[in-house]
C-alpha cells in the first residue's frame, strides 16, 4: 500500500429519487444514510450514504444537474461504475441479499485488478437509477 495523503472523499451519483436511493444503499449494502431527513425537509440539496469514515456517495437529484457548478458540460454526465471492496463474508451476504430482492447481477468474475491488486471475486449490479456498482473482495 502506498503512503499517499490523498484520499477519495466522495462520488456523486445522479438519481431520480434521492430518498429511495439512500434506502436502497442502506438496505442492500448496509451504508449509513446521511442527511435524508434534512433533504426531505428541503434544508440540503441532496442526501448521502457513508461508505467508510473517509468516503461518502452523494445521491444528487437529476433536477440539480443543470445548476451544479462543475466543469462545463460535466453535470449529469454518467459514471461508468463505482466499486466497493467488502470483506469476503459481506460479499457473499450482499450477493444473497440482492438475489432475495430480485436485483439483477452479473455472474461472479475472478482476478479483477483494482486498488489493492487482484481481487479473487467480483460482480456487478445496478441501483434503481441504473448506476452500476461493482462489489469485490480481496484476500
Amino acid at each position: 500500500m502506498t503512503n499517499h495523503t490523498a484520499r477519495l472523499d466522495h462520488v456523486v451519483l445522479w438519481v431520480a429519487d434521492p430518498v429511495a436511493a439512500a434506502g436502497f444503499y442502506g438496505r442492500m449494502l448496509g451504508l449509513e444514510p446521511l442527511r435524508v431527513t434534512e433533504f426531505a425537509e428541503g434544508k440540503v440539496p441532496f442526501p448521502s450514504v457513508r461508505v467508510n469514515e473517509e468516503t461518502i456517495l452523494d445521491l444528487a437529484p437529476l433536477t440539480l444537474a443543470e445548476r451544479v457548478p462543475a466543469f462545463p458540460g460535466s453535470a449529469g454526465h454518467p459514471v461508468n461504475h463505482i466499486c466497493l471492496s467488502l470483506p469476503s463474508d459481506d460479499f457473499d451476504t450482499l450477493r444473497a441479499r440482492l438475489a432475495d430482492h430480485a436485483v439483477p447481477m452479473t455472474d461472479i468474475g475472478h482476478d479483477s485488478y483494482g486498488a489493492r491488486g487482484e481481487a479473487p471475486r467480483n460482480f456487478y449490479f445496478r441501483d434503481p437509477d441504473g448506476n452500476v456498482v461493482e462489489a469485490r473482495h480481496y484476500g
